[in-house]
């Protein structure tokens, strides 16, 4: 049972960067959308920005484990900032690309090590900061549709900045602060080699970061559909971390990896199936995250790239190929999760009176 002043804590550092992670990804986006039907080799443009957007995560989080007092957000910031006019100045789209990723990089890791370490061992913080992405990924995709200036968002961005000092503060108001581990997630089978359970979760990632552009939705045909396929993944993402704390990780993980594959399957063309599918799928998000702070109580920054890694090692191969039919990428998906089920219950310790039954 959380004590009194975690109580009064509970959510803050979450809510606050959900903000922060909102704003990087309208910056980042609104630049993608821009440079949209600019060229044939377009595709390389994402392709690039993925990999740099995502990869060198696990490093800049090694990074911020070990000199904690880095002000990672307020540089991030900074550098979207910076990305955002080069965008506007310099012909080569890969110049802004670079600093943009950067930015993108330093304010995610900022947001994990805030929120794992101020969690107190649950999963709503980190699941509610991470879901903001969603909600500004959609929202820079229509900016950047518009006439509308950069300097607006040069403003946004400046918003940010109180959020990410007031989160860091948040934390450093708690015992033990910016040194604080996390010890207490502990959600992973200790009698399990690191290396197995590493190997486990960064496969169930893989397979989330496919399924997110293999699941079938030829009904995605306008403005507001795709805008309800964003937002539905933000919720999904943030009532995956919300449940995991009220009825258990292993439960809520296996369960919603179950419940997604029928409604995916079955929603190709029936929105309210898809979407319902879509939200399940997402919710796996905040348990991954957290299987991997258990494998690393002391290096949150890092565990958090590990996550991001696995993301670009499952959405890269969509570059290159798509399984053409229904009913093949049908199977594939139903092998893939199935396996994804197996490593879930493999790795993931039972709880006293959560887990009763799996």
């Amino acid at each position: 049972m959380p004590d009194a002043h975690a109580k009064k804590n509970n959510l803050g550092t979450g809510l606050l960067y959900f903000y922060v992670h909102f704003v990087t990804e309208v910056i980042c986006f609104f630049v993608l959308g821009r440079y949209v039907g600019t060229g044939p080799e377009i595709w390389i443009i994402f392709l690039l920005y993925d990999m740099l957007a995502f990869v060198p995560q696990a490093m800049i989080g090694y990074v911020s484990d070990k000199h904690r007092k880095l002000p990672l957000g307020l540089i991030g910031l900074v550098l979207l900032a910076a990305g955002l006019l080069l965008s506007e100045h310099v012909q080569s789209p890969f110049v802004s690309l670079v600093v943009l990723c950067l930015g993108n990089c330093c304010t995610h890791v900022s947001g994990a090590e805030v929120t794992l370490r101020s969690s107190k061992g649950r999963l709503s913080h980190s699941a509610i900061f991470v879901s903001g992405g969603s909600f500004g990924v959609i929202t820079g995709q229509l900016l950047a549709k518009t006439s509308l200036a950069s300097w607006p968002l040069l403003i946004l961005a400046a918003t940010a900045v109180p959020f990410v000092i007031c989160a860091r503060m948040f934390l450093e108001d708690e015992e033990g602060g910016l040194e604080k581990n996390c010890a207490e997630f502990g959600y992973s089978r200790e009698d399990i080699g690191a290396l197995a359970v590493i190997f486990m979760v960064v496969f169930i990632i893989i397979v989330r970061g496919y399924m997110g552009y293999g699941i079938p939705t030829s009904w995605k045909k306008t403005v507001w559909q795709t805008v309800l396929l964003f937002v539905t993944m933000g919720i999904g993402k943030a009532a995956g971390g919300i449940l995991a704390d009220r009825f258990g990780v292993r439960r809520v993980a296996v369960a919603s990896a179950l419940l997604a594959l029928p409604f995916l399957i079955l929603g190709d063309r029936l929105i309210v199936v898809s979407l319902t599918g879509v939200m399940f799928f997402s919710m796996t998000m905040s348990v991954t995250l957290a299987l991997l702070v258990s494998v690393f109580p002391n290096h949150p920054g890092l565990a958090f790239g590990l996550t991001t890694i696995g993301l670009f090692l499952g959405t890269a191969p969509v570059f290159f190929f798509r399984f053409s039919t229904y009913l093949s990428n049908c199977i594939l998906l139903s092998v893939l999760t199935a396996l994804s089920v197996g490593f879930m219950l493999l790795v993931i310790k039972k709880k006293e009176g959560q887990d009763a039954g799996l």
